[in-house]
Parts: C-alpha cells; sequence; structure tokens
C-alpha cells in the first residue's frame, strides 16, 4: 500500500475512535486520551492555527515531555502544512531562542516551566491546548473526510504529497550553532510502508495480544520516538503510555500497571534495566535458580524460555514480551540476556537524516549483535575505508542552517552516515563505530572505542565506560572514562577496583587495543544527549583537563565517586534532616532519587537522620546507580498495605449494601446532620477531593458520607491514618491472642466497609499518594483530613493542616470541595452519642482549584482558611 502522506495515518483515528490512543502521567495520576480525543483535539488546534494566520510552510516550535497535548500538536500543524519544530524538554532556553530565531517560528508552544523566548513571538502554553482548541470552532476543512483519505487540502489549497516538508529537527547543543535536519511525509513514509507491509501476515495473532500496548521512554523530540510512539501506533490500533521517568523501578511499575506489551527505549535504559532484574533475582534469592536456568536457555525456543523465566516475566505482567531499542547500539551482553529470558528484541540502525531507519532486525530471528537487514527501498553500500553510504526516499533533502537549507547528500545523491559497518553472509548489518572516533595507533591500527568499552562493561566493577582517543604525535591511543560502581568493601580504595577493571578488560583484548591510560569519571554520570548518547567531544574536553591535573598526583587519593559537590549535598548540610517535615521528605526524596536516577526504600529514608546516613543509604547496593533497586515494587518496600481489592464492583456493592443497611440509619439516628450549601456542588462531576475537619473517628467518615451527592458517596476512597491502620492490620505479638483478632477483624471491616486506605506521617506518603492517584483514575473521589490526627483541641478550633494536603492536591489536580462539621466536637466534649435536633451542621463550600505552580504550603493555608469561614 502506498500512501500520498502521512494524514493517511491520521485517518486511521476514525476506526479507532473508542480505543485509547494515550496514556501520560500527570502528578499521581493517569491521564488517557482515546483516538475521538485526539483526532478531535487535533482537528481544533489546526483550526486555531488557521485562525492565527499561519500558512503552509510556516515554522511551530514545540518544547516540552512526552504528553497528549504535544502529540495532538504535532498531528494539528500536519493538518495544515505547518512545518514542526520538535525541540527536547532539556533544552537550555539559550538554544532554544536560538533555534526560534534560525527557523524564524511563527508560534512557540511549550511547557508551563518553560521562559518566554522572544516577545514578538506568540507564545502558547503546553498544557492548555485543549483550551486553546476548545475556542475555536469544528474544522470544517475537507482536507480529513470520513473515511481513508490519501491528501489533505492545505490553506494554499495544494494537496498534501509526499514531497511536503514536516518539521525541521534540531540537535541540541551548547555551543555550535543550530543545524536542522529536513525531514518531509516521505522520508517517513519510506521506512513504514515496509514495516507496514512486514507486519501484514502476522496481523491475525495480533488479535490474541489486542490491544496493543507500547510504553515509550524515548523523547518525542526524537525521531525514533516520533516514529513508534506517532505513526506506528495507529497501524495497529495500539495505545502508548508515555513514562519520563529514568527510574527503572517507576518504569517496570508502568509496564505492569499499563498491561504493555512492548517497551520503547533507547540502549542505555535497558542497560539499567537489565541490572536492576539482577539486582532482584539477588534480592529475592533467585540467584542459584537464575544461575541454572540461564546456563540452560541458550539452545531452547523462545516460549520454552518464557516459560522457564516466568518469575522475571511476572515483574513486567504476562502480556509484556519485547524491547524496541534504538537510537545507539545496543549492547551484545543486554540484548542477549533479555532474549535469554524469553523477550523479543527488535533493534535497528539508523539516524536523524534517515528518518529513524535504514536497517531493522526481525524479533524472533535476528543475529546477535547485528541491527538487521537493510530495509527494502534503501540502496546501501560501503565505502572503502567501511563507512556506511545510504541513498533512497528515506533520505534527507537537506539541513537547515543559519537561516537557509543546505544539501545533506553528495554527489549522486549518497548520504554518508559517519558510522562503519560490515555486512555479515546473510546480509545483517553489523555497527562497527563512528568513523571519527576510530583510533590510529602509532602502529598504523584501528581500534574501534566500542570494542574496548565492551571488555569494560564486563567486568562487575564498572557501571559504564566511554573510551576516547588521546592524542599523540598525530596518532592517538585509548583513554577510558570509568563509571565506577559502589564498593562493598570501605577499606577498598576505588583507584585500586578501577585498575583491577582494567587489567582485566585487558586481558580480553589485542596487544595492540591495550588501555594504557584510564581515569575515574568524577561526576554520577556521564554527559548525555536526551537520548542517552554520552557527549564524547565534552568528556574528552573535561577527561584531558583532569589528566593533567593529576599527572604526578597519588592515585590512592583519588577521591571517592560522589565526593564530589553537588547542590543536593550543600542542601542537606544546610539544614538537619530530623527538622525536615513530612512533605519536605517527600520532595526531597524524589529529588534524590531524580538526581541519582535510584528508587530509594522510603523506609530506610525515613530513619536518616543525618547527611552521612543518607550517603550510606545512596551508596548501598541495592540503591547503587548499577543496581537501582532493590524492588521494583515499592509495595514490598512499606510496611503498609493499600487494598486494591476494595475498589472491585463486587465489594463497592455489597459496601453499599452494608451501608444503607447499618451506616446511613445510624447516622441519621444519632447524627441527623443538617446540610448547607449542597447547592454548591449540583453540577460538579466526580472524581474530587473532600477536605473535611476531624473530631472523632467514630462518627466523622458517617457524616462526610451522608452529607455527600450519591455520586461522590458511592464512589469515595478515605485517607486514615497509616500508623493506626497498621497497629490495627499488624498488632503487637505480644498481646493476648484475641485482642490480637478483634483488632483484625476490625481492620478488615474497617477497610471494606468505608473503603480506607493508609495515608502515613512518615514513610509511605509516597505510595499513598500514588495509591490515591489510582483511585482517582478509577473514577473514585478521596477523602483527606488535612489536620492528620483527630483534634483534640480544648476549644474546637481547627488544627494546623499539614502541608501534605496542598503536595497531594498539586498532583492529584482535581477539584476540592472544602466540607466542615459543626456540633460534632461539643457532642464528643460532653461524651454523648445522641445530637440534639439541628445540632450538628455540615457545612459545603463552592469548589476550588489552584493554578498549576502553587506552592504547596499554600494551598494547605488557602484550605485552612476556607474552611474556617464557612
Amino acid at each position: 500500500m502506498s500512501r500520498d502522506s502521512l494524514i493517511s495515518l491520521f485517518a486511521e483515528f476514525e476506526r479507532l475512535q473508542c480505543d485509547p490512543a494515550i496514556v501520560c502521567r500527570q502528578g499521581y495520576r493517569h491521564i488517557s486520551w482515546t483516538y475521538h480525543s485526539l483526532q478531535l483535539n487535533a482537528l481544533l488546534f489546526a483550526n486555531a492555527l488557521k485562525s492565527r494566520g499561519l500558512q503552509t510552510g510556516d515554522r511551530v516550535l514545540i518544547w516540552g515531555p512526552n504528553s497528549a497535548e504535544w502529540v495532538a500538536a504535532f498531528w494539528g500543524c500536519l493538518l495544515v502544512a505547518a512545518v514542526a519544530v520538535p525541540m527536547d524538554d532539556s533544552a537550555s532556553a539559550d538554544f532554544a531562542r536560538r533555534v526560534a530565531r534560525d527557523s524564524q517560528v511563527r508560534l512557540v508552544l511549550a511547557s508551563r516551566d518553560k521562559p518566554q523566548l522572544d516577545p514578538a513571538i506568540p507564545f502558547l502554553i503546553l498544557e492548555d491546548l485543549p483550551d486553546i482548541a476548545a475556542q475555536h470552532g469544528v474544522f470544517t476543512s475537507p482536507s480529513v473526510p470520513r473515511g481513508t483519505p490519501h491528501a489533505c487540502q492545505p490553506l494554499a489549497g495544494e494537496p498534501i504529497t509526499r514531497q511536503q516538508l514536516i518539521e525541521i529537527l534540531f540537535t541540541s547543543g551548547t555551543t555550535a550553532e543550530p543545524r536542522g535536519v529536513v525531514l518531509t511525509h516521505g522520508n517517513f513514509l519510506a521506512n513504514l510502508e515496509p514495516i507496514e507491509r512486514g507486519m501484514r501476515p502476522y496481523l491475525k495473532y495480533e488479535r490474541f495480544l489486542h490491544p496493543l500496548r507500547f510504553v515509550s521512554l524515548v523523547p518525542l523530540s526524537h525521531v525514533f520516538g516520533q516514529f513508534m510512539a506517532l505513526f506506528v501506533p495507529p497501524l495497529l490500533g495500539a495505545t502508548v503510555a508515555f513514562e519520563n521517568s529514568a527510574n527503572p523501578a517507576e518504569i517496570m511499575r508502568t509496564i505492569k500497571r499499563e498491561r504493555a506489551t512492548v517497551l520503547i527505549a533507547v540502549p542505555r535504559m535497558l542497560d539499567l534495566l537489565r541490572s536492576a532484574i539482577e539486582c532482584e533475582i539477588d534480592s529475592r534469592g533467585w540467584r542459584r535458580w537464575f544461575d541454572k536456568n540461564y546456563a540452560v536457555s541458550e539452545s531452547q525456543p523462545f516460549l520454552r524460555r518464557a516459560w522457564r523465566f516466568r518469575r522475571i516475566h511476572r515483574l513486567f505482567g504476562f502480556r509484556f514480551w519485547a524491547f524496541v531499542s534504538g537510537g545507539a547500539t545496543l549492547s551484545s551482553d543486554t540484548e542477549l540476556f533479555l532474549k535469554r529470558l524469553g523477550f523479543a528484541v527488535v533493534q535497528g540502525y539508523g539516524m536523524t537524516e534517515t528518518a529513524s531507519l535504514i536497517s531493522l532486525n526481525h524479533p524472533f530471528s535476528a543475529a546477535e549483535g547485528c541491527v538487521g537487514k537493510i530495509l527494502p527501498g534503501c540502496e546501501f553500500k560501503l565505502a572503502d575505508d567501511g563507512e556506511i553510504l545510504v541513498r533512497g526516499e528515506n533520505v534527507s533533502s537537506g539541513y537547515w542552517e543559519k537561516g537557509s537549507l543546505r544539501p545533506s547528500t553528495e554527489h549522486g545523491g549518497w548520504l554518508r552516515t559517519g558510522d562503519l559497518g560490515e555486512l555479515d553472509t546473510n546480509g545483517n548489518l553489523k555497527f562497527r563505530g563512528r568513523k571519527k572516533n576510530v583510533i590510529v595507533t602509532p602502529s598504523g591500527l584501528n581500534i574501534y572505542p566500542e570494542d574496548l568499552e565492551a571488555a569494560l562493561k564486563k567486568q562487575s566493577a564498572v557501571r559504564d565506560a566511554v573510551v576516547i582517543p588521546l592524542d599523540r604525535s598525530g596518532n592517538a591511543e585509548p583513554c577510558a572514562a570509568l563509571l565506577i560502581a559502589s564498593v562493598g568493601d570501605p577499606g577498598c580504595a576505588l583507584p585500586d577496583v578501577a585498575a583491577s577493571a582494567v587489567t582485566a578488560a585487558n586481558s580480553t583484548l589485542a596487544d595492540y587495543q591495550l588501555i594504557r591510560t584510564w581515569l575515574i569519571w568524577p561526576d554520577t554520570d556521564f554527559p548525555r544527549t536526551p537520548t542517552g548518547k554520552p557527549r564524547l567531544a565534552i568528556i574528552a574536553a573535561r577527561a584531558s583537563e583532569l589528566l593533567n591535573v593529576v599527572q604526578g598526583f597519588n592515585p590512592a587519593s583519588w577521591p571517592a565517586s560522589g565526593s564530589h559537590s553537588d547542590p543536593l549535598a550543600q542542601l542537606l548540610v544546610a539544614k538537619s534532616l530530623q527538622s525536615l517535615s513530612s512533605l519536605d521528605r517527600v520532595e526531597l526524596l524524589s529529588a534524590l532519587e531524580h538526581h541519582y536516577q535510584i528508587e530509594i526504600n522510603e523506609s530506610a529514608f525515613s530513619e536518616a537522620k543525618s547527611v552521612a546516613d543518607l550517603q550510606k543509604l545512596i551508596a548501598q547496593p541495592a540503591n547503587n546507580p548499577t543496581a537501582q533497586t532493590s524492588s521494583c515494587e515499592q509495595d514490598s518496600a512499606t510496611p503498609y498495605h493499600y487494598p486494591r481489592w476494595t475498589q472491585r464492583e463486587p465489594i463497592r456493592l455489597a459496601r453499599l449494601a452494608a451501608y444503607y443497611a447499618l451506616v446511613w440509619p445510624a447516622t441519621q439516628i444519632l447524627g441527623h446532620p443538617r446540610v448547607i450549601g449542597r447547592h454548591h456542588i449540583e453540577n460538579l462531576k466526580g472524581p474530587v477531593i473532600v477536605v473535611s475537619n476531624h473530631i472523632t473517628r467514630r462518627a466523622d467518615i458517617g457524616l462526610v458520607l451522608a452529607a455527600l451527592p450519591s455520586r461522590f458517596r458511592h464512589r469515595l476512597a478515605t485517607a486514615m491514618g497509616g500508623e493506626s491502620l497498621r497497629r490495627m492490620s499488624t498488632p503487637p505479638r505480644h498481646w493476648f491472642f484475641a485482642k490480637r483478632w478483634a483488632y483484625q477483624l476490625g481492620y478488615f471491616l474497617l477497610t471494606a466497609l468505608f473503603n480506607v486506605f493508609p495515608l502515613p506521617q512518615f514513610s509511605g506518603v509516597r505510595q499513598s499518594f500514588r495509591f490515591a492517584g489510582e483511585s482517582a483514575d478509577r473514577g473514585y473521589s478521596v477523602l483527606i483530613f488535612p489536620e492528620g490526627e483527630v483534634n483534640n483541641s480544648t476549644d474546637g478550633h481547627l488544627a494546623p493542616f499539614q502541608s501534605g494536603i496542598g503536595l497531594l492536591a498539586e498532583n492529584l489536580a482535581l477539584p476540592i470541595i472544602p466540607m466542615r462539621f459543626d456540633g460534632v466536637w461539643q457532642m464528643k466534649r460532653e461524651h454523648r452519642r445522641l445530637a440534639r435536633l439541628g445540632e450538628i451542621t455540615a457545612h459545603i463550600g463552592a469548589p476550588v482549584a489552584f493554578p498549576p505552580g502553587t506552592p504547596a504550603r499554600e494551598i494547605a493555608r488557602r484550605l485552612q482558611s476556607l474552611i474556617e469561614s464557612l
């Protein structure tokens, strides 16, 4: 099937209307867009672009993290033949400003935290795209008729063809002038069409896995991320879940929660996932079982390997079966490891100038160490020096540089990739490395850094390695920059560990490849591109400086990894851990995990009293950057239980029956509350956050349920003190058995009848917030008592609200219903169970919402003031 443009893919949305298209995280919630929602927002945004006077070929800069709004904006640009200029989310404002100036953009669409680049260029908030689109009428252009169109009628009136420009992709930089790769509809279609034809024989099996669900870790500003998240899913009716965290434990949680079938990632993330799996094996005591089965799985077929390692598959969910790697070369060790576990590994080779692909391997019959066969329609040859040359429709027509277009190909249309490769007898391509990175020794021999890096990475002490050339009178010799894993023996010096690792690696190399110069990289990681590739020029410059500094320096005094100053350590030194509030601890924990890309056990973190304690915690093998995490599921790392079974439909219906048979009559007879302000929420739909004052454990939940309309009452999850619930569920063993059973029975009844979940004050707060987000995703409103514990004041005034309510409100982004109960405190003071007529009054305030970015403490303060004024 030949397509006239990528607009024909957009037409596929018509047959997938109700299927989920995109899932993305917003705070602690996961927002899902159907193909219909995506189609509608893209059409309306296209209309918004028309109303702003954008014409065919005008540039629109899109700057933000992966999101449904990003995808809708990209398709909206395509529909009106505007040219998208994707910008990496981590790009500096200066670089984005230079790109905007060089490409002469007419509009900037950026996430809320980004600065305005130029007052003369209109600036729109990416997160507000649905509201921006909704301000305009239905898109009535005949460009996207119902059915299966193959052309689009843009503003200029001409149909969109394969030659039409679709985007300009600029690579991030710091000092160099921006240079963008110009891509057309035909560039992408030249790669997409052979894949579509190749998939056709397998579509009959797809129904057994439908719906296919992809988890993508690759930024949409990267051509590989676009290819796999924008263009392939509509062909299969697949759902794409964006995960913006680099934490392997979070990635594994997302795969399991979304019941994903495929993970799309760059090689570095797969290396980290492999380390996480290895650490999980050790932490669960599976090492002997694993080694035994790994040894015998080599000759077994795919399905047999998957069954043999079903314990590992259970960590990801049994629907998950494939890794798709791109953006760089996947190490052969990681590829072999994942395949031996019974996962399919799909790997390709390409570059931005070839719209992502040149070759692609078959998921079930790929040659190890190769990047597949050349795609049909792409001409390929190797130069005399082994450089890969390609020609075809997938090759970009040129570069956008200094406001003009410069050709990217030589005479005859051949593109010099700058990469070295070789073909085996079966036509499989093997990537040998970048041509400019080849190290030519004084003897005239070529050393490929990738070979040396692979030997170093096989050493358990080496977390990562980069080999760079050192100049030697016009020639060069290899120098290794090493990231060393944490050392279990505190008396073992890192230089000794590094020296042993280099010696072991050298024993596997030829004489001319030997590594004679090496250094320990002083930071926690190498500087990297958005797709995880080390920035070799920066590393080489820094390594040269370090080597010059340490000439004649005693290696034994080399500082340990992580001892360098970083802003987080300086922040901690300035403030005692013991003085941090629960909110401070949650924010600090998240910052540390983001900075070191690890998962820290929250229970152990809560026990840390000093910076030294945190340094030990971060350096533990279960939490260092090599192992990443000792458990892929945080549930197993915290002492609290989050009862998802209470939200299953049969349990919910049983709970409602028990409520109306027992709790409702008791509340009306004993309390008969009067409700004021219910009109404020007549037209409000759930889910919402309900906040109320907290007087007594026995009556407050029942009173809140009685005051709320049935649409909220029937689907309400209640946060309760985590420490109290834990004491009920696991009472001390020295108690009399009857007392223990009574507490456990009370826990079960409380959980089942009121759908409560733990909200601890210290350890486990994040997991509680995560569960609240899951509950909201399932349509449940969340009840919070912001005072924390029961109010035991002598005058009945509100206790100070915990700032955690502000953090939860910010991350759930739900309307907040403020409530206050009067009269309950008087009953409690007088030890009465029966209220006087009209004594208990429930005040319901108007729903409130806070602008994004409002500080959590400010939210808590304003909520308290609002409830006091009811």
